[in-house]
């Protein structure tokens, strides 16, 4: 299967700028797999749709103002601190490795080598507050950034980092973006990017959820390299994702071993949690159990590179929220994996006639 096969054609002015003006408020396209029909509707009357019942599992990663702005100090042997006018350097901080090493995707990569040290300061101000020597490189920018050590790290990501907007999104980050760029359900910092199709929830649309019997738990996974990075084979099976970590917490897996052995549905809100249920339930099937026969998930943490894409057989989700994504991306094989390319294909032709606001920001499908 070729990555061409997963191409459609999306006018510039569908995909979203800015979030919509009101949290909730998006369109929701929901795509019926059974009758293989697609209907319009709204994220508001998501509550409606859902069964007694059902398990709905969330991300509950929490996004860090991971793009940082340096400047290069001159060569390490010197032992100087002093700036170098070369210009501004773009750092966006993609996964964290250790307390004081993390990957990163460096702009422009090329000025940027192992040995070299970069400086970040506050906007307008010269004094550096984090320091960080490049310890290692790979291939499209990407870098192993080793800090000096400093306990008001975190803190002073928060004052000088900027929300890691994506780069279909053609303006800078806005104070607005600190909260809209977030779920309202985020807990555990760590991400680069947003799991997006948690953005639509609002505290009231939880809690209708919940008075309706839908059981809402969570896992977490910190969205890393990989959504940042484009496809850049021509076959879908040549593709292989970066890893993420994740943890799967024991009230989750119990939640969803009880759904899944009373034959009740477990939905993903997003490809993120999608992802994470799938790869838990992997290991699970190689520790010896079977799917919807005594597939048992266990509460841990780990690592997941897991690629799903058409002809995967799915062991947990059977329910999927999610938002539209990017032609010929590894999220839309995902979802072409859950209902058939075909089928997807022609909701998303549907929706770009109809004008649905596409991306991070845009609106949303619901795929039973």
């Amino acid at each position: 299967m070729r990555v061409s096969d997963f191409h459609f054609d999306l006018p510039e002015e569908l995909i979203a700028q800015v979030p919509p003006a009101i949290r909730g408020s998006s369109r929701m396209l929901v795509l019926d797999r059974g009758q293989r029909e697609y209907r319009d509707n709204f994220f508001r009357n998501l509550p409606e749709m859902l069964q007694p019942g059902d398990v709905l599992v969330l991300n509950d990663s929490r996004v860090i103002p991971a793009r940082l702005y340096a400047t290069r100090a001159r060569s390490a042997a010197t032992q100087t601190s002093s700036p170098s006018p070369s210009g501004r350097i773009e750092v966006l901080l993609t996964q964290q490795l250790a307390e004081n090493e993390w990957t990163a995707l460096v702009r422009p990569g090329r000025k940027v080598q192992p040995g070299e040290r970069l400086l970040f300061a506050a906007a307008g101000e010269s004094v550096p507050l984090l320091e960080a020597e490049v310890v290692a490189a790979a291939e499209f920018g990407e870098r192993t950034l080793r800090f000096a050590p400093n306990p008001e790290f975190r803190a002073i990501l928060d004052r000088i980092g900027h929300m890691p907007l994506p780069p279909y999104i053609h303006r800078d980050d806005t104070p607005e973006d600190r909260d809209r760029y977030q779920t309202v359900f985020s807990h555990e910092s760590g991400s680069a990017a947003a799991p997006t199709a948690g953005l639509h929830f609002t505290p009231e649309i939880l809690d209708q959820l919940r008075a309706r019997g839908i059981q809402v738990e969570t896992i977490t996974l910190h969205v890393g390299l990989g959504t940042f990075q484009p496809v850049r084979a021509e076959q879908v099976e040549d593709i292989h994702l970066h890893s993420e970590h994740y943890t799967l917490p024991a009230r989750t897996a119990e939640a969803i071993n009880a759904a899944l052995r009373e034959k009740r549905r477990v939905l993903a809100a997003g490809t993120t949690t999608t992802r994470t249920l799938e790869h838990c339930a992997q290991i699970a099937a190689v520790d010896g159990f079977e799917p919807h026969g005594g597939l048992r998930l266990h509460a841990h943490s780990g690592e997941t590179s897991i690629f799903i894409h058409p002809g995967y057989q799915f062991r947990v989700v059977s329910g999927l929220l999610t938002n539209f994504h990017l032609p010929e991306s590894t999220l839309l094989m995902l979802v072409s994996a859950f209902a058939g390319r075909e089928f997807v294909l022609n909701a998303y032709r549907h929706a770009v006639r109809e004008r649905y606001r596409f991306f991070s920001y845009g609106d949303c499908m619901l795929l039973l």
